[in-house]
């Protein structure tokens, strides 16, 4: 690495200041006709990236694997499954990504296997055989069946009986997934290797899949039953994940990660956690020695209402440990996506409110379009917890279909059949379409990616909630003399935004409706008005 190396500069870390687009790589882009995305695909879109505005690419998994969960089960840390390409594709990807100024995130799996990874192979051989400890072997319980209580996130016992190993070992979600035991000591070095094997290869961080799951307790004692569990929920949700995911020894192996990536400059260490706010802010870690960004999904999970979100808001705000960095989530390839939970004109005033709150925002590709939950025919469901727990509704297939780049066959996507299906009406939700629509969404993110990187305001400023009534959710941002109102309606019917007490002059200087003037004064009697479904950005002309 030179001195000149962009990722080496002073001033905040890049990722303070930019915003990061996760792709499924089955979904993004197929260059080989077999209906199925690539490394090469991704590759052939980086402009579509550099275009939009975006500053890194968070990559879901790639590796060698069986996919029984679509590369979350990994047979090797440290190569590309032949249905995404070859170590020399990452290589160009990174190259050239590097090159057009994106930074490459890969997702790491560290908290199990595939059952087909060496390891595990040499695991249940024997109970002397040196990989025993590295995957969590137990007796039968008393009754001769699993060791405890937990169980899997996928449904059932999260214990399998092993008949050639003699013993039940513990996995969290598939039997195919096998958890690795953290708390050995060979177990940590080689998965630290694993993250210096892509550092080295110039990734600039990681998304750690389910990182609170990591260690387990070490007395194997019983989850206690959720008293909120009713019956048609997900089997998951009969107990309370006290003593199998989230406990403190955790902290000491995100520590580790983040010395291994802190070796290698600016990188990051991005945290996928599902937990409450208090025990959230512990994954920022002492010091702030832990995940620099530990994954906030409350508006994946919020009701979508203008209180609630104010409340959540102030929540987080509040809860940050000094110095913590904030993040915001609209959606992943494991959630319903934001178009489908909020509607197409509230997916307008969602992405306003992404790309407006103090922190680094996180895209998940698809969403500037619009996309919606795919409609997903039974004979073509490919998600395991799904097919697990039939009619649950807690398959994630309708989010992980294709990317919608044109109305052509295969949207672009492929010129074979998509290994999911795509929409039979794209009903101008392809990235053509709106491209050269100045109304459209894919515009709006784009002038809305573009403002915000010339305002620090809305980068690294600081952040404080207004006052507001109903559907309105209403907060300023303020750094370096420069002074924004930003107000988004949550309704459908128009509100009114009361501006502060002795508030300057304001203007218009960004709308999610077309219709409105940007030219001339916004306020009348200190009041100023946004129709249903509007974000607005004003600003301060005396600030």
């Amino acid at each position: 690495m030179t001195e000149t190396d962009p990722r080496t500069l002073p001033g905040p870390s890049w990722w303070r200041t930019g915003v990061i687009y996760q792709v499924y790589p089955r979904s993004f882009q197929d260059s080989d006709g077999d209906g199925v995305g690539d490394l090469a695909g991704i590759r052939a879109r980086l402009d579509h990236l550099l275009w939009l505005g975006v500053d890194a690419l968070w990559i879901s998994p790639f590796y060698p694997s069986p996919m029984a969960d679509f590369g979350y089960d990994v047979s090797d840390y440290c190569d590309v499954d032949p249905i995404f390409g070859t170590l020399a594709d990452f290589d160009a990807l990174v190259a050239d990504a590097h090159g057009k100024g994106l930074r490459i995130i890969l997702d790491f799996v560290p908290n199990h296997t595939s059952d087909q990874h060496p390891w595990f192979q040499q695991s249940r051989r024997a109970p002397a055989d040196p990989r025993r400890d590295w995957y969590i072997w137990r007796d039968p319980g008393p009754d001769g069946g699993p060791p405890n209580n937990w169980i899997s996130n996928f449904g059932g016992s999260a214990w399998t009986w092993d008949e050639t190993a003699g013993q039940y070992y513990y996995h969290a979600f598939l039997a195919q997934q096998p958890d690795l035991n953290w708390r050995n000591p060979q177990v940590r070095q080689a998965m630290l290797d694993a993250m210096r094997f892509w550092l080295d290869r110039g990734v600039d961080g990681f998304r750690v899949d389910v990182m609170w799951h990591l260690i387990k307790d070490d007395l194997f004692r019983d989850d206690p039953p959720n008293p909120a569990w009713r019956e048609g929920d997900p089997d998951i949700r009969r107990i309370l994940q006290l003593h199998s995911t989230d406990r403190p020894e955790v902290h000491e192996v995100v520590r580790a990660m983040r010395r291994t990536v802190d070796t290698y400059g600016d990188r990051l260490l991005i945290g996928e956690i599902y937990l409450p706010l208090e025990r959230l802010m512990a994954y920022y870690g002492e010091d702030l020695q832990g995940a620099h960004l530990p994954f906030n999904f409350q508006l994946i999970k919020s009701a979508w209402n203008a209180p609630t979100i104010a409340g959540l808001i102030r929540e987080y705000e509040a809860a940050l440990p000094e110095g913590g960095w904030p993040n915001w989530v609209l959606g992943n390839h494991d959630q319903k996506r934001i178009a489908s939970r909020v509607g197409s004109a509230q997916a307008r005033v969602a992405a306003m409110l992404l790309l407006t709150l103090r922190g680094t925002p996180t895209l998940y590709y698809g969403d500037e379009i619009g996309m919606q939950d795919g409609q997903i025919p039974t004979d073509r469901l490919r998600d395991p917890w799904a097919l697990n727990e039939p009619g649950l509704g807690v398959g994630r297939d309708p989010q992980r279909t294709p990317m919608q780049w044109c109305d052509a066959g295969g949207a672009g996507f492929t010129s074979g059949d998509p290994w999911l299906p795509l929409p039979r009406d794209l009903a101008g939700r392809t990235v053509a379409a709106q491209r050269d629509d100045p109304g459209s969404l894919l515009r709006l993110y784009r002038d809305l990616l573009a403002l915000r990187r010339s305002m620090p305001a809305l980068t690294l400023g600081s952040l404080r909630l207004l006052e507001a009534k109903g559907e309105l959710l209403a907060y300023e941002r303020l750094a370096q003399g420069q002074r924004l109102l930003v107000a988004l309606n949550l309704g459908a019917d128009p509100v009114q935004l009361v501006l502060p007490a002795a508030s300057p002059a304001v203007r218009p200087r960004f709308s999610t409706d077309p219709a409105r003037p940007l030219a001339g004064p916004a306020a009348e009697r200190d009041q100023v008005r946004l129709a249903g479904n509007e974000g607005l950005i004003l600003e301060c002309l005396d600030a």
